[in-house]
C-alpha cells in the first residue's frame, strides 16, 4: 500500500471514530470499503497487515454507543472483511471484537438496531466474514440463524434482499463437495470467482453447514404456503431465495432442497394466488434448468411441478407461465408443445384462424381464456403477452408446433386489421373480445414485433403481398400512432430484406403505387417522428439490394418507389426545421448514393446541390446531429469512391476538415479525424513503412468514442517510395489533414486528442522514421515539406509545445535557452506577418511530429483522469479536508460542504 495512504489512513480512522462529527459525505464510506475490500482480495494480503491501526478504530465504534449509524454499518462491514481470513478472525477473537461487534443485544441496548443501515452493517459484516469454516462455526454457536430468518422478512427492502443473499451465501458457499460424509467443502476464490474444493480437518464445519441446512431447508418448507394475504410479504422472500438457492446449488444440496420443498411447492401452485405465479415459475424454471444439467432425464418432481404451472385455471398466471417457459430457452416434447399451444389459444380465439389440433389439451381452457379475454385490460395484457412471445416459435421443431409458424401469419395480421377496426372476418361469438384491442397501440406494436420474426418462417414469401397490403394501409391511416407507424416501417424494412426476389407477381404495380403515395404523404407529416421515420425507411431501403427481374439487380428504394423519388424527397427533407429530420435525411442520403458511388458514375446536378447544401449544415446548422451526419456523409463517399474519387469530393475535403475541426461537438470532430485517416489511407496505400494498426491495435478505445460505420476500402495509384512518400505528405499538408490533426491534438476533450495523437503517430513512423539517417536522399527532401501554424488558437498552443521541448533539450544538454526561465512561452518562436497582418509560423512537419512528445502524451491521453483523482490517497485527502472544512470556525451554518471523491 502506498506510504501516503499508510501515513493518513490513522488520522482517517479518527475522524470517522468521532462521533460528534458526522461526516457530510456518507458516500465516501462505501468508497472507502471498496478499497478495503480491493486489499482484502489481493492473494497474499491481509487488511491487517496493511492497515494495522482498525482494530483500534474498530474498538472505539463499537464501544461508544453514541456512533452514527452510517459510521456504524460501515465498521461492521470492516469487521467482516478482517475476519474472511482464518488469521484475521483469530486476531479479532482474541481481542473479543468479534462478541461485541455482532451482538444484537448490545445494538438493541444502544437504541441501534432499530436504524436499517445498523442491520445491513450487521448482516453484510457477516456475510463478509463467512469465507471459512471457522467463521461458519462462529455463526452458529452464537445462534445467529434465528434472527437472520427473522430479518429475511425486514420492513426494509434493502435489508431482506440482504438477507436473503447472505442465507443463499451460507448455504453455497458451504455446500457438501459430493455425498454426506465427506470432509470438505465448496469454496470459491475471491480472485476469480471459481469454485474449488476446500478440504476440512475435522468434521465439525460439515456438522455445522448440515444444521444449518436443515434450520434453512425447514423455514422455506414452512414459509412458503401463505395462510393469509399478511403472509404474501414472505412467500415472495421465501421464493426469491429459492431461485438463489436452486439456481447455484449442487446435486446433493439440490436434490435435499427439493425433498423438503417440493409438497409446499405445489401447495403454492394449487392454491393459485396470482401474485406468486412470476416467482413461482423462476422457482420451477432454477429447479428445472439444474436437474437437466446433472441427469439425463429431468428430476421427476420438477417434471411434475411444471407440468402443474402449465395447467393452472386462471387464464393470464397460465399465459405467463407458459411465456415464461418459452423464453427460458428449454425445450422438451410435452411441455413445449404445450406452452406454444397456450400461447396460440387466445391468437385462436381472437381471429378465428384454425391455429390448433381439436384433440388438443390446450382446447380444455378455451372456454375460460374467451372469458378472460371479454375484460379490456386483461385482454390487451394476455394478447401482448402471446404475442411477444410468438418470436420463439419459429426457432422451434416443426414436430413440437400444432401448426407451420407461417400459418401465423395470417392470423396475425387479421389481429392488425382488427386493431385498426377494418376487419369484416371477425369469428363468431367474439365481437366482444375484438372491441377490446380496436385502436390499441400496445397491442398493434407487439402484433408488428411479431409479424417481423415471422418473416423467417419457411413459405412467408407466399404471404408477402398480404404482408405489405395491411402494412401500407397502416401507414395511410390518418389515426395510426408515430410510433407504431415506425413500427410498420420497420416491419416493411425487414420483409422486403428477407424477400430480396421482387421480380414476381405479388408485389403488383398497385402495391408499388400506394407504398410510393404514401411515403410522399408522411415525409410531409406535421409530426416530426413520422418524417424522421419515413426518411429512415427511405436509407434502409436504399441499402438492401433485391432482384428487379429476370437477372437485374438494383437497391430496394429503386424496385419499390423509383431511385430518383427517393432521392428527391431526401433532398427535401434536408430543410427540415427539425434537427433530427435533418440528420436522418444526410444519412439515408449516403446510404441511396453508395452504389452509384462505387460504381463511379457521374454526379448529377442534383448531387452537386446537394454536397452544396451539407457544406451549408456543416457550417450553419445550429444542432450537432445534423453536422455529425454531414461528415459522415462525406466519409461513406470517400470510402465507396473508385480510385479515381471525384473532383468535387477533393475540393470540398479542405473546408469539411477546417470546419470539422474546430466544430463545437466532440463528435463531429472525432469523425472529421476519421475522414482524415481515410486520406491518410489513400495517400500511403502501397507505402513502405505505412502500417495503419501501429498504434491503434495496442490501445483500448476510449467509452466516448465514436466508431465509423464505414469500412475503409481505399485504392490508390502506388508511386515509387522516393517520390511517393513526398507527394502523398504534401497533399496531405495541401488538404489540410496535417493542420485538422495537429487542431485535434490540442483539443479539449480527450477522444479527440486521443485520436489525432494516434493519428500523428502514425503519420510519424511513416514519413520520418528514426531507422533512416539524414544523409537519405528521401528524408532530405521529405525535411523540406513544412505547414504553417497560426499566430493563435490551436497554432499557439503547439508552437509553445515545440518551444517547451526545445527548452527541455536545451536543459539536458546543460544549456540555457534565451535566458533562464523563459523557456515554453510562444515569445521565444519566430514569427511572421503578412500584408494583411496576419501573424503565421512555417514549420518543418517532420520536424513538428519529432518534438512534439507525442509518445508521453498518448501515455498520458490512454489515461483518464480517475487515475489521478479516483485514487485511495485522493479519497482519504478528501475526508480529512471535508472534516476541516466541516468544522472550521469559518464555516457558515447550513453551507454545504462538497466531497470531490471519486
Amino acid at each position: 500500500m502506498d506510504r501516503e495512504c499508510v501515513s493518513l489512513l490513522p488520522r482517517v480512522c479518527e475522524v470517522l471514530a468521532d462521533s460528534g462529527r458526522s461526516l457530510p459525505d456518507d458516500t465516501s464510506l462505501e468508497k472507502l470499503l471498496d478499497w478495503f475490500t480491493g486489499l482484502n482480495n489481493k492473494a497474499g494480503d491481509s487488511l491487517l497487515e496493511s492497515c494495522p491501526c482498525l482494530i483500534k478504530f474498530i474498538s472505539a465504534v463499537i464501544d461508544d454507543k453514541d456512533s452514527d449509524p452510517s459510521v456504524l454499518s460501515f465498521t461492521l462491514k470492516v469487521t467482516g472483511l478482517i475476519a474472511s481470513t482464518e488469521d484475521g478472525f483469530k486476531t479479532l477473537q482474541e481481542r473479543s471484537v468479534l462478541d461485541v461487534a455482532f451482538s444484537i443485544q448490545h445494538w438493541r441496548d444502544a437504541e441501534l438496531w432499530e436504524d436499517p443501515c445498523v442491520r445491513i452493517g450487521w448482516i453484510q459484516g457477516l456475510n463478509n466474514s463467512l469465507q471459512h469454516p471457522k467463521a461458519l462455526s462462529f455463526f452458529v454457536k452464537s445462534d445467529f440463524i434465528e434472527p437472520l430468518l427473522k430479518l429475511q422478512t425486514d420492513s426494509s427492502l434493502f435489508v431482506a434482499s440482504a438477507a436473503n443473499h447472505m442465507l443463499a451465501h451460507i448455504m453455497l458457499f458451504f455446500q457438501p463437495a459430493s455425498s454426506a460424509g465427506c470432509n470438505s467443502v465448496y469454496k470459491k476464490d475471491k480472485a476469480n470467482g471459481s469454485t474449488k474444493t476446500l478440504n476440512i480437518d475435522s468434521e465439525q464445519p460439515a456438522a455445522d453447514h448440515t444444521a444449518v441446512v436443515k434450520v434453512i431447508s425447514e423455514y422455506l418448507r414452512e414459509s412458503l404456503v401463505p395462510k393469509d394475504n399478511t403472509q404474501l410479504h414472505q412467500s415472495l422472500q421465501t421464493l426469491k431465495m429459492l431461485v438463489l438457492l436452486l439456481a447455484q446449488a449442487g446435486h446433493p444440496l439440490r436434490d435435499e432442497l427439493l425433498q423438503t420443498v417440493t409438497g409446499s411447492l405445489e401447495e403454492v401452485v394449487t392454491a393459485g394466488c396470482s401474485q406468486l405465479t412470476s416467482l413461482l415459475m423462476n422457482v420451477v424454471l432454477a429447479a428445472y434448468r439444474s436437474s437437466s444439467t446433472d441427469e439425463r432425464v429431468p428430476d421427476q418432481r420438477v417434471d411434475r411441478l411444471l407440468s402443474s404451472m402449465l395447467n393452472i385455471n386462471k387464464p393470464s398466471d397460465l399465459i405467463r407461465a407458459a411465456a415464461a417457459f418459452l423464453h427460458s430457452g428449454h425445450q422438451d416434447a410435452s411441455h413445449t408443445a404445450q406452452a406454444v399451444r397456450i400461447l396460440l389459444l387466445p391468437l385462436e380465439i381472437i381471429t378465428g384462424h384454425n391455429l390448433l389440433d381439436s384433440n388438443t389439451t390446450a382446447k380444455d381452457h378455451q372456454v375460460t381464456v374467451a372469458e378472460h379475454l371479454k375484460s379490456k385490460t386483461s385482454c390487451i395484457s394476455v394478447i401482448c403477452t402471446c404475442l411477444s412471445t410468438t418470436a420463439n416459435i419459429p426457432l422451434l421443431p416443426s414436430g413440437l408446433l400444432p401448426c407451420p409458424p407461417v400459418l401465423i401469419i395470417p392470423a396475425v395480421l387479421s389481429l392488425l386489421r382488427i386493431c385498426s377496426g377494418v376487419s369484416s372476418t371477425l369469428s363468431s361469438g367474439c365481437s366482444e373480445t375484438c372491441r377490446n384491442v380496436i385502436g390499441s397501440g400496445k397491442i398493434q406494436k407487439c402484433a408488428l414485433e411479431a409479424l417481423m420474426s415471422l418473416s423467417s418462417s419457411p413459405g412467408a414469401q407466399e404471404e408477402v403481398g398480404e404482408v405489405f397490403a395491411v402494412l401500407i394501409e397502416y401507414l395511410k391511416n390518418p389515426d395510426s400512432d408515430p410510433t407504431v407507424l415506425h413500427k410498420s416501417y420497420q416491419a416493411l424494412v425487414k420483409w422486403i430484406s428477407v424477400c430480396k426476389d421482387l421480380s414476381f407477381s405479388i408485389i403488383t404495380d398497385q402495391i408499388r403505387q400506394d407504398l410510393s403515395n404514401v411515403v410522399r404523404k408522411r415525409v410531409c407529416d406535421m409530426r416530426w417522428e413520422v418524417r424522421d421515420s419515413t426518411v429512415e425507411f427511405l436509407g434502409h431501403v436504399a441499402d438492401i439490394r433485391v432482384l428487379k427481374s429476370a437477372g437485374e439487380v438494383c437497391s430496394a428504394s429503386e424496385a419499390l418507389l423509383g431511385g430518383c423519388c427517393a432521392t428527391s424527397l431526401l433532398r427535401e427533407a434536408l430543410q427540415d426545421t427539425e434537427s433530427y429530420v435533418r440528420a436522418s435525411a444526410v444519412s439515408a442520403l449516403a446510404k441511396t448514393l453508395t452504389h452509384s458511388w462505387q460504381q463511379g458514375a457521374e454526379l448529377t446536378q442534383e448531387e452537386t446541390e446537394i454536397v452544396s447544401r451539407l457544406l451549408e449544415i456543416l457550417s450553419q446548422d445550429t444542432e450537432g446531429f445534423a453536422r455529425r451526419a454531414a461528415v459522415r456523409y462525406f466519409i461513406t463517399w470517400f470510402s465507396s469512391s473508385s480510385s479515381s474519387s471525384s473532383s468535387l469530393l477533393m475540393q470540398s475535403v479542405r473546408s469539411i476538415l477546417s470546419q470539422g475541426s474546430a466544430d463545437l461537438d466532440w463528435e463531429v470532430k472525432v469523425h472529421t479525424l476519421e475522414l482524415a485517416e481515410h486520406l491518410m489511407d489513400k495517400s500511403f496505400s502501397g507505402q513502405k513503412g505505412y502500417r495503419k494498426d501501429s498504434v491503434t491495435t495496442d490501445t483500448q478505445p476510449h467509452p466516448y468514442g465514436v466508431v465509423s460505420e464505414q469500412t475503409s476500402t481505399l485504392h490508390s495509384h502506388t508511386h515509387s517510395v522516393e517520390s511517393g512518400l513526398v507527394v502523398a505528405l504534401k497533399d496531405l499538408v495541401e488538404l489540410g489533414v496535417v493542420s485538422a490533426l495537429m487542431i485535434g491534438l490540442v483539443d479539449c476533450d480527450r477522444p479527440v486528442g486521443l485520436k489525432a495523437c494516434q493519428l500523428l503517430i502514425i503519420l510519424r513512423e511513416t514519413v520520418c522514421p528514426l531507422s533512416l539517417g539524414a544523409q537519405d536522399a528521401t528524408m532530405a527532401t521529405i525535411a523540406q515539406v513544412s505547414c504553417e501554424l497560426p499566430g493563435s488558437g490551436w497554432g499557439r498552443e503547439i508552437r509553445k509545445i515545440l518551444a517547451m521541448k526545445t527548452n527541455d533539450l536545451a536543459r539536458e544538454e546543460g544549456r540555457s535557452l534565451n535566458g533562464a526561465g523563459r523557456g515554453g512561452t510562444e515569445e521565444e518562436c519566430e514569427v511572421e506577418e503578412d500584408k494583411n497582418g496576419k501573424v503565421s509560423m512555417t514549420v518543418g512537419v517532420c520536424e513538428v511530429l519529432r518534438s512534439l512528445g507525442l509518445d508521453d502524451r498518448l501515455e498520458v491521453l490512454n489515461q483518464s483522469s480517475d487515475h489521478i483523482h479516483n485514487s485511495p490517497l485522493s479519497l482519504l485527502q478528501d475526508i480529512l479536508t471535508a472534516r476541516v472544512a466541516h468544522t472550521s470556525a469559518d464555516t457558515q451554518s447550513g453551507q454545504e460542504v462538497i466531497v470531490d471523491c471519486y
